[in-house]
């Protein structure tokens, strides 16, 4: 970048764009180009500074714990980054599918220059909120951008220079991305390159767990490049390929459109046994090197098979934990309530904090009725781009804007025709768009972008919320028109606090877990059952599988484990292990005696009671 200022073409591009109205110009790279002409058509001033703050430290907070996985598996990247950045006088940012800042790490200097133009923490750097910005651009484009200098949108930007990837997961949604940012004065050559590079390896990781009853097949056209982030991945459900990585559907000239929609036989020749042998070759020809990892469905007395292999145990239905929430008994009224509902078509919303269990009460509602065989298409309208969400929504015909996939997109709405459409915190849909979706609801139609003629919908709608709509509804941030129509019968989800019988939740939560024959001291029982649990269940899951992570088999689990957020005992009300066995719900018992492989002396050490009063009590519990 020429320290005296902005270079000439990109001022000359400027002058003809926006003093001239010429929306040809070639001084540009048409990515940006492409950028500037959607801001215009916003409206954006591009001498004014953006009117943009960074949302309060509760909707922080609840933005990292939406993307708590996103940032655990971002942080070797971030970390390897940060070191760049101090050295270059930048700043490493990760920011979520709609981009909002979810950390930025660097030098600190440069850190303070960055945030008199908001690029921090809890800002969203969205094109429609920015302009033209690394991170928001790379976001619509679906592509790894460099925006320099006077690139930039609005002229009081054109002091950063930027490089930035998103990140898409295994199914090709758009969960992130990573930004490198710096003073434009300084050249980052390499910025672009190490956003990718980082970026890989996210993608890679993101294939680590979450498939174990799959078949995920690794390839490359170079053996040596197999074991790295640049190898191609697919996943096979059944035949049936439901997840990949970009480097997978590149190597087979596939785009996303094939998840679901390809199986293996239609992608390579030969039986899928081949890829043990090291090789598979495609349908057009090409051979490539190729490994296999085959999933281990336990069937006590046989062998390990792999849906691939086996017919049969392509039908298997993976084994599930319960992560929560525990509905009691007057949720579990207002559940049968809504099952009545939602047949009847009548939509419901369905209110409660964050980590309540919203989208489990509406899964189980959906799996109660009579679609449970149809489909349940989540869509969490706080976390899809506002520039994407409304293609996402409605679906697009082929030339809809740049960029748009010859085949279109039949968009979420379709994909849950005949079955029942979820929308998650519907109170962040832009207003925009709820007069689309309100017109979708009263005419059960659908028009994709770019014309085409309606698609008729049969669905069940159920919504979900933290938000209080009827204030938004009466400070016009919510449509209420569509309120009413969404909200034809309210469901209130209570807190995990609220809960009379916290232990008994605790404990069930905990019994659906892959324990391997640990189990919980009274003492830390104790201590659970007395935290307030403000992330409510999802926080309690986190805080049991991390005590089961930090513990041996079979061990019993002391408070010691307990992270630093769940409170001590206050001085003087340490709970006393015998008195305190009556309020121990039967099932820790049970499971203790379980897991000592029926030795009541070996379960009462674990809980920390004596032999003859577990035995007494637990006894005497049963016959009742």
């Amino acid at each position: 970048m020429d320290p005296n200022g902005p270079r000439a073409d990109v001022v000359k591009a400027r002058h003809d764009f926006f003093e001239r109205n010429d929306t040809s110009t070639g001084l540009v790279p048409p990515t940006i180009l492409r950028s500037w002409r959607r801001c215009a058509e916003r409206g954006f001033d591009s001498h004014v500074r953006p009117a943009i703050e960074p949302v309060g430290p509760i909707e922080l907070r609840e933005l990292h714990e939406r993307n708590e996985r996103l940032i655990r598996l971002c942080r070797p990247e971030l970390e390897a980054l940060t070191i760049e950045a101090r050295d270059t006088g930048g700043l490493a940012i990760l920011t979520d599918g709609a981009g909002f800042v979810l950390d930025a790490v660097g030098d600190a200097s440069f850190a303070g220059k960055a945030a008199g133009v908001a690029l921090r923490p809890g800002v969203r750097w969205a094109e429609a909120s920015t302009g033209t910005n690394a991170i928001g651009t790379a976001l619509v484009e679906r592509r790894a951008v460099e925006v320099r200098g006077a690139e930039h949108y609005f002229e009081p930007h054109r002091i950063l220079s930027c490089a930035a990837a998103p990140i898409l997961d295994p199914r090709g949604a758009m969960v992130g991305a990573l930004d490198f940012s710096g003073r434009a004065e300084i050249a980052l050559s390499h910025a672009l390159s190490l956003v990718r590079m980082g970026v890989d390896q996210i993608e890679h990781r993101m294939f680590a767990d979450g498939f174990e009853s799959c078949d995920v097949v690794r390839l490359h056209a170079d053996r040596d490049l197999l074991g790295t982030a640049r190898e191609g991945v697919l996943v096979f459900e059944g035949a049936r390929l439901v997840a990949a990585n970009r480097h997978g559907l590149k190597l087979l000239g596939l785009d996303w459109n094939a998840l679901g929609a390809r199986s293996f036989g239609d992608l390579f020749d030969g039986r899928p046994r081949a890829a043990a042998d090291g090789r598979l070759v495609t349908r057009s020809g090409a051979s490539l090197h190729a490994r296999m990892r085959k999933p281990a469905i336990a069937v006590p007395g046989a062998r390990s098979v792999s849906p691939l292999s086996d017919p049969a145990a392509a039908s298997a239905p993976p084994a599930r934990q319960l992560e929560g929430p525990v509905f009691d008994a007057a949720t579990e009224a207002s559940l049968r309530r809504a099952v009545r509902l939602v047949e009847g078509d009548v939509p419901i919303l369905i209110r409660g904090e964050t980590g309540s269990g919203k989208e489990m009460f509406a899964r189980a509602v959906h799996a109660a009725g009579s679609r449970a065989t149809s489909p349940f298409v989540a869509v969490n309208c706080a976390a899809l781009p506002e520039g994407l969400i409304e293609s996402e929504l409605f679906g697009y015909e082929h030339g809809a804007f740049t960029g748009a996939r010859k085949a279109g997109s039949r968009g979420l709405l379709r994909e849950a025709d005949g079955g029942v459409l979820f929308l998650d915190e519907i109170g962040d849909m832009p207003l925009t768009l709820q007069a689309r979706l309100l017109r979708v609801v009263q005419e059960r139609a659908v028009q994709p972008l770019g014309g085409g003629r309606p698609a008729p919908l049969d669905i069940r709608i159920i919504c979900a919320t933290h938000r209080d709509l009827v204030s938004m509804s009466a400070d016009g941030g919510f449509r209420s028109d569509l309120y009413f129509r969404l909200a034809q019968f309210t469901f209130a989800l209570p807190a995990l606090r609220e809960h009379a019988d916290r232990g008994s939740v605790i404990e069930a939560i905990w019994r659906g877990l892959p324990r391997g024959g640990r189990t919980l001291s009274l003492a830390t029982l104790d201590r659970l059952r007395r935290h307030d649990w403000p992330g409510n269940h999802r926080e309690l899951v986190g805080v049991l599988k991390a005590l089961i992570a930090l513990s041996d088999p079979g061990e019993a689990i002391g408070p010691e484990l307990l992270p630093a957020t769940i409170a001590p005992l206050q001085a003087g009300a340490a709970p006393n292990a015998e008195g305190n066995l009556e309020a121990l719900a039967v099932g820790a018992m049970r499971a203790a005696i379980e897991a000592s492989g029926g030795n009541v002396a070996e379960a009462a050490r674990r809980l920390g009671v004596s032999r003859s009063t577990l035995y007494r009590r637990a006894l005497s519990r049963r016959a009742r």
